[in-house]
Parts: structure tokens; sequence; C-alpha cells
């Protein structure tokens, strides 16, 4: 029998922390974050006069002779051209499944659960996605969800219809621990591995960035295997960390843009010829004339792209915080007004432009189960609109995207219903529960839906949901490899990556410690979007 609850209890606001009666007192960050102690941080913008000036003028470009140079001689690149990466981590155990991404047994996402499986992912009894007279079930985004997600209805605010329809994506069920960092999830160090001969992401700036000054990047942990501590994420989560990665020193300041280009491959030809009069006996003659002739040009490079303090600058982006911009309502006076969007614009800046090769958003206050629905269905839509403003913002610029959202461990419902307003007759989430834990990805391509692969007598349905439920709701821990191991539902992220540049074939070696074995091929969801063009870049397909 389900009941009606009355409402006692209020529903929080956004960034109030979460203070379980039945969890041990925050210790760690990780435990701030996940109870919400922890959020963005809005920033003051105010513009500089030296900032008004330079945004004024004209962006210097290099001669062709020292753009050669940079391309071919110094590697000068805007990192490897593959698709942009970006996972948001929600600290706490988010509710992913049922009432946001629908799952389903052995068949894929329709073949339902039981009215008991739903209710327990949060869904009252007249809600259920096999309702006979209401259709709950939403495929806008080819993946298919509640059409009350409230990750759906953040995404949908955010995105346009043709953005829309150049999105797919794929559910994994997958158990996880609840309440703990200590979960394997985050996949950023294997993506730089993740490509022939280990060629994975690059950006022109950096490779890893994460908003979190941790070693993932994030809330959750990096698989043992795949971390480099070279390879360490920079921590960005503001707009402040990204306007302060390149500094193109006091000559900058001193002449204009073009004229300091101009200033500094002078320098690199006269050190050239200089240095072709030299004529050392160490082994090293070669290395230590280029890397003298590169810095001249690396200095120029980055002036001429840099110039102006508006070139990384989420927040001077027009598609980002101006009017039509898609965050442009949560900015106002020169500052975001919400902090967990400021983080949000800076990594996808960095990202999707190419700057960063992959990115983590860690979002915290996801451990809701307070009793009531409200509090968690107002966090999943701000998290849903940071996913569809990243995806929109894709869109615009006319790149490729990947999104994947993971979160530690996942809550439960016992059937009671919030009737608030922002309950919306929904079940109160009233404790933690692991085995209703999953994961899910979107990936965007700017030339059309990306399709889902049809092979080996696996149905595309089946390939929309890998791994499976039961019809009680619970993740079935044998469906898959992923079902009951974060491990190698990391490596089941970078296997589906890697397809989707048409590598699946060099997963083994790029990965030689992985444990998809013979399954591998059953657990990726997408054809390729992107190919190799010969010229150690990627083309969309």
């Amino acid at each position: 029998m389900f009941i009606i609850k009355s409402q006692k209890k209020r529903a929080l606001k956004l960034d109030e922390p979460l203070k379980h009666g039945s969890h041990k007192r925050p210790v760690t960050r990780r435990d701030f974050l996940a109870q919400g102690f922890f959020t963005g941080s809005a920033t003051l913008l105010a513009p500089t006069m030296l900032g008004s000036v330079l945004s004024q003028r004209a962006q210097a470009a290099l001669s062709p002779d020292m753009q050669n140079v940079a391309t071919q001689i110094c590697q000068i690149t805007a990192g490897r051209g593959k698709i942009p990466f970006i996972c948001f981590d929600l600290a706490g155990g988010a509710n992913i499944v049922g009432s946001n991404v629908l799952v389903g047994k052995e068949g894929g996402q329709m073949d339902f659960l039981s009215t008991q499986g739903y209710v327990k992912q949060g869904l009252a009894p007249t809600m259920l996605p096999n309702n006979a007279t209401t259709n709950f079930v939403n495929t806008e985004l080819g993946l298919a969800f509640h059409s009350d997600s409230a990750f759906l209805r953040g995404i949908l605010e955010k995105t346009s219809p043709a953005t829309r329809a150049n999105i797919n994506g794929a559910v994994i069920a997958a158990r996880s621990e609840n309440d703990t960092g200590n979960n394997p999830h985050n996949p950023m160090y294997g993506l730089a591995k993740a490509g022939p001969g280990s060629l994975g992401v690059k950006g022109e700036l950096l490779t890893l960035i994460g908003s979190q000054n941790s070693e993932s990047g994030g809330n959750s942990m990096a698989p043992a295997m795949l971390m480099d501590p070279s390879l360490r994420p920079t921590k960005i989560d503001r707009t402040s960390d990204v306007t302060g990665l390149v500094d193109t020193g006091e000559l900058a300041n001193l002449l204009s843009p073009a004229d300091t280009v101009a200033v500094m491959e002078s320098m690199a030809r006269v050190s050239q010829s200089k240095l072709q009069l030299v004529n050392t006996q160490v082994t090293e003659d070669t290395e230590i004339k280029t890397r003298v002739r590169c810095g001249y040009v690396k200095t120029a490079d980055t002036i001429d792209k840099f110039s102006s303090p508006a070139a990384l600058n989420p927040a001077a982006d027009p598609e980002i915080t101006g009017a039509n911009g898609v965050f442009g309502t949560s900015f106002a006076n020169g500052r975001f007004t919400d902090g967990e969007f400021e983080k949000t614009a800076a990594v996808m800046k960095l990202v999707v432009e190419g700057y960063a090769g992959a990115g983590t958003i860690s979002m915290g206050g996801f451990d809701y189960h307070t009793g009531e629905r409200a509090t968690g269905e107002n966090r999943d839509l701000r998290a849903g609109r940071a996913m569809g403003a990243a995806l929109e913002f894709a869109a615009r610029r006319g790149k490729p995207l990947m999104l994947y959202v993971f979160s530690d461990g996942s809550l439960s419902s016992n059937g009671r219903l919030d009737m608030s307003a922002d309950g919306r007759g929904k079940g109160e989430w009233t404790g933690d529960n692991q085995q209703v834990a999953a994961a899910f990805f979107l990936v965007y391509s700017p030339v059309g839906r990306p399709t889902l692969l049809n092979e080996a007598g696996i149905p595309p349905t089946r390939r929309q949901q890998l791994g499976y439920f039961n019809a009680n709701g619970d993740v079935v821990t044998a469906s898959s490899p992923a079902a009951n191991n974060v491990n190698l539902l990391v490596q089941t992220v970078l296997l589906n990556y890697m397809a989707l540049h048409g590598e699946r074939t060099s997963f083994a070696s790029a990965f030689p410690g992985q444990s998809l074995g013979g399954a591998a091929d059953a657990m990726i969801a997408m054809n390729p979007i992107v190919q190799a063009n010969g010229n150690g870049g990627y083309t969309p397909i």
C-alpha cells in the first residue's frame, strides 16, 4: 500500500548542506562535497583598463614561415583533435536511473521493471514508464529518459531542438559503493592513453583538468592502474583559474600584440641564423638548437592566440554569458550568480575549445535522502542544466562531445510520496542503496545523431543499455563485466570512447591490463562519429 505523506519536512535550498543523523560527521574534503558543504565559488569579475584596451586590438597572426615552424618543427598544435570529453561527478550517491534515465531488464530500456522496481527508484505508481494511459517516456536525446526526469528537464531547458536531434547515449547498470570517494570511477588518466600507441586526449594548453584539487580532479578516485603523476589534472573551477593559465609577459603589455609577435618572430629568425654557425660536438646539438628556436616561436604563438583577455575567459564568451548564452540568465553585473555554473563554464570552455583534452566537473550535495523529494529534484535539475549547457556549447562551436555522468552509489525510496510543488508527486528518498546505481553517457555529433551498433547478434536496443536490472529494480551483477566492478566500468567508458574514433581494435594494446576480455565487443554502444584524417587529427563522419 502506498501512503501519501503529509509534508512535515521542508526542502533544502540548492546550496544548503545535508546533515544526516545516520552519517558520520564530515571529515574529509570528499565528505564535505558529498553533503553539500562545498559548491562552486562565484567570483567578481572587474575588467581592468588594460583589459579594455587589449580587447579592442586586432589579433596578430604568425607569419607563414613561422606558422610552418610552429606546427612542423615545434609541434605546437591544438591537441590531437580527439572528441572533447567532460564527466560530471555527482558526489554523494545521486539517483541516476528510473526517475531520470530509464532502465529495464535484459531486453533493454523498454523491457520494463515491475511496479515495485520503479517505486524503489523513486517513481509513483501512477508515473511508471509503462503506464497504460500516459506516456512517461522521452527519447528526444536518443537515450530514453523518464519524461519528468529532473536531469532531462534541465538538459531540455539549455539545448535547442537541433542540438537534441544530434545526441544519443547509453546507460550502464553498475553497482558502486555508497558515500565514498574510494570508488575508482574517474576515467581521466585513461583518456590520455585512449588511442593507438596510447595517444589519447591532449589539449593545446593542458591535457587533463578537474574542478577539485585531487589526484583525479574530481570526488571519486581514478583506477590505480591508469594513474600517471605526470598527467595530474590541473584544478579549474572558476573564471580566474582559466584566465590565469596564460601570461603573455611584460613585452605584450608594452607593445601591441602584432608588434610583440613580430619581435618574437625576428628573434626566432636571428637565433636560427646564429645557431647555424654553431658546431657543437655534443649529441644533443640538434635538440638544443630546436629548443632555443621553439622558445621564441612558442612565445609568439601564445601572444598571437591569447593576447586578448577574452580569448580564454568564459565570462567574456557571448555563447556562454551573452543575452542568448547558455548561462546568460545566470550571469549578471559581471559575475556568475551560481558557482556551479561558473565551474561548468570554466571546464567546458577549455575542453570544447581544445585548450584541454578532458575535464571533470564535481558537483556536491547529492546525498539527498532527506525524507522528502524536493531537495533531490532541485539539485538534479541544476545538474541537468549544467549538462545541457555543455552539450549546447559544443553544438554552437560545431564540436563533438562525449559527456559522462556517474555518482558514488545511489539511493532509493520506500514509496511515500512528496506532493509538494517541487516534490512533483514522486517518491521520497529515504536511504542509500548501492543496488540501484548506474552511470550513463551522452554523445553529441555536429553531423547527425550517433547511431547504435548493430552487429554480433546484439540488437541496438541492448546496445543502449549495457547490463541490466531485475524486475525489482536492482542491478544484476552478472549482467556485464561493469555491473559489479567500478574499474571495469571505467574500462567500458574508455572502450566506448575509442570506438567513437573507430579505434576499438586498439583498446587491448592501449590498455594491456584491461579485463573486459571477450566481452568487450558486447560493451560497445555506438558506431564511430569521427575518423582519423591522416594528418594527425580527426574529422566527423
